[in-house]
């Protein structure tokens, strides 16, 4: 804390400073001669102990001639904060001080006050306020941060947090000496492995799992505060259809955002626009995704010292070190609503980087750059004249990129409306990684919505996001989409064999007849042969679709879904979005013979020295290798069943 004390400390630290220096030049003098020290060095002397701004600790900048201590504050006192409400102009708006509280939580103090200004009696807590500097005295005090009769009170009351904590943000994670910008922000990036998500890479890839974890509400401390509620952030949307914002309101919530449906684009055409600067009580806009789709947080700016920004007056993410764009921003204008009023506004011109996000603030430095990641989503719909195409970039974050990603891709997709209930969606998606082969897959789907590409595309980019095995660099995300009003779920109307008896080395012909929804029977024909030295036995002939071939393979050689370090995570990811739904499959299962090592096959490895492998005294994890034979036809239709038929190979 900051107290008159600590003044005097100062003053009586100077003092013994001065008379040690006067005490050591009379002992040289009079153990070494005469010493001359001139002024020119001591002069030095006095410069190398001066204190440097905001160095070590808050206290080496301290100004009190600028920011006033909690200590110097009384219950009475007016205050004054400073906000944009339209446009880019900041305005003054007074309050009373309430209350000054402390240890709100340990080690934390906050300061209550209450708005006099007509504005803010109408409307109540305003989101996008957060950050707000609060002057008593003259000098800043802290930055508006919470609502402690929380947010559907309509007094204008809020929780103030003290400058001199938001101040220490990043202190501890300053960069080391000689450490550049460059390294500092791959760190932060590292760092921020503890937000993401939490999967289980010793299981088999499964894109339904995956998509329920991100879909799923997630459990975050951020929106809370002791005796009230952390002022939420609005998301403001741009491009995103009603029902598209209300699915990413429900992601974001869990961080202290709310989602709001907003107007962008319009703060770009203004020529003094690019003109606007971060300055206390300026408006802080964090870009999450820009260009033809519109998000951004909305904040504002406490304090600058030097090149960094000090913001929100409370966490964004609250984990420490960040990598998120910086913005200036245009309030549009103030929305007045009976639950929560909120500004709506747009991000003009991105001057730097979110660096630090810690409870008390959000540190930003200005000409840093933030990483983001080129998202392009052509959409041919049955019901546009023509194809459309968007062009996004997506900021890059472990927590937020999937399901801004996810909401991008809906809001393409729906911009014309819902889907008919009849529909099929074909897609290509390709995911271009740095250093490595860009994964790339294509499929189709079926009376599903969107489900099923989202989950395989979204969930693609979590697990390299948040995988154990090393940083993935995503350089590029390109999505076609075709949507088209027809249902092509098939069922399997009949499979015919041509002799459920034969001898090895000869050939079954296979006949299926197959019914789609609305549509003639098709008629598939193929044949399949026998091996030669296939042993006489019954052996299980399956037809089948999609699904139940993906069960089968994950089944007989799971090592192939799974994840053992960066290479095998790529193979397995292709292996997971590599099978066709529209397809029929056809699955002649054979005795096992040979082994797989770990991830190796050996299918033709010898019975005997395979035995000698399948010791119990090895560490490596030995079994047989699963024999089978499988056909595959194009069938233009998700069939969704399957067929089992027992053929016999006789002597």
């Amino acid at each position: 804390m900051f107290t008159k004390s600590l003044r005097v400390r100062r003053q009586r630290a100077k003092s013994e400073i001065f008379c040690f220096l006067v005490l050591t030049l009379c002992l040289s003098l009079v153990f070494a001669g005469s010493v001359h020290v001139s002024g020119e060095e001591l002069d030095k002397a006095a410069i190398t102990n001066k204190p440097q701004p905001f160095g070590n600790s808050v206290e080496d900048g301290w100004d009190s001639a600028k920011y006033i201590s909690i200590d110097e504050i009384q219950p009475g006192m007016e205050a004054y904060c400073l906000t944009c409400y339209r446009g880019t102009e900041i305005e003054k708006f007074d309050l009373d001080v309430l209350s000054v509280v402390r240890n709100v939580q340990p080690g934390r103090d906050a300061i209550l006050v209450q708005g006099t200004d007509q504005r803010l009696i109408e409307t109540g807590p305003v989101l996008g306020c957060s950050g707000s500097p609060v002057y008593i005295d003259g000098r800043l005090a802290g930055a508006i941060a919470y609502v402690p009769g929380g947010l559907f009170s309509k007094d204008p009351l809020y929780g103030v947090t003290p400058i001199e904590e938001m101040l220490r943000v990043g202190q501890g994670t300053l960069k080391r000496e000689g450490e550049s910008l460059e390294s500092e922000v791959s760190s932060s990036e590292r760092s921020a492995d503890q937000s993401g998500f939490g999967f289980d890479f010793s299981k088999p890839i499964d894109f339904a799992e995956i998509g329920k974890q991100i879909t799923a509400p997630r459990r975050s401390g951020s929106n809370r505060a002791a005796g009230g509620t952390i002022l939420p952030c609005p998301l403001i949307t741009s491009g995103l259809p009603a029902e598209v914002c209300e699915q990413l309101d429900a992601l974001v919530k869990p961080f202290g955002f709310m989602a709001v449906s907003g107007i962008g684009g319009g703060a770009e055409q203004n020529a003094n626009a690019r003109d606007v600067q971060l300055v206390p009580g300026a408006c802080l806009a964090v870009p999450l995704v820009t260009g033809d789709i519109q998000m951004e947080v909305l904040g504002t700016v406490t304090e600058i010292v030097g090149d960094k920004v000090y913001g929100f007056g409370h966490g964004f993410l609250g984990y420490g070190p960040i990598n998120l764009p910086m913005a200036t921003g245009h309030v549009h204008t103030v929305v007045s609503n009976l639950s929560i009023s909120s500004k709506l506004a747009s991000a003009i011109q991105i001057v730097g980087a979110l660096t630090i996000d810690e409870s008390a603030a959000v540190c930003g430095q200005i000409g840093a750059e933030a990483k983001m990641i080129p998202v392009t989503i052509r959409v041919d719909r049955y019901n546009d004249t023509e194809p459309r195409v968007y062009n996004c970039q997506v900021a890059y974050n472990q927590s937020l990129t999937p399901g801004l990603l996810r909401a991008v891709v809906s809001g393409a997709a729906l911009y014309l409306g819902d889907f008919p209930l009849d529909h099929t969606i074909e897609y290509e998606v390709a995911i271009g990684i740095e250093d490595a082969e860009s994964i790339r897959f294509e499929n189709v789907s079926t009376e599903l919505g969107l489900t099923e590409m989202i989950a395989e595309s979204i969930g693609s980019v979590a697990l390299l996001m948040n995988n154990p095995y090393g940083k993935v660099d995503i350089r590029s995300i390109a999505f076609d989409v075709r949507i088209v009003p027809k249902n092509i779920v098939s069922h399997i109307w009949s499979v015919n064999l041509s002799d459920s008896k034969v001898k090895a080395g000869q050939e079954i012909k296979v006949e299926v007849i197959v019914e789609s929804f609305l549509a003639d029977k098709k008629k598939y024909e193929f044949s399949v042969r026998i091996p030669d030295e296939l042993a006489p036995g019954r052996y299980d002939l399956t037809i089948c679709g999609s699904s139940e071939y993906e069960r089968f393979l994950r089944k007989a050689v799971p090592y192939r879904f799974v994840a053992q370090d960066m290479p095998s995570l790529l193979e397995a990811l292709n292996n997971a979005l590599g099978v066709p739904r529209d397809r029929l499959y056809c699955l002649l299962a054979l005795p096992a013979g040979g082994v797989t090592l770990e991830r190796a096959e050996l299918p033709d490895l010898p019975a005997t020295k395979a035995l000698v492998l399948q010791s119990a005294k090895r560490t490596v994890r030995i079994q047989p290798y699963p024999h089978w034979l499988e056909k595959s036809l194009e069938t233009g239709a998700v069939i969704i069943d399957k067929r089992t038929i027992r053929v016999t190979v006789e002597r």
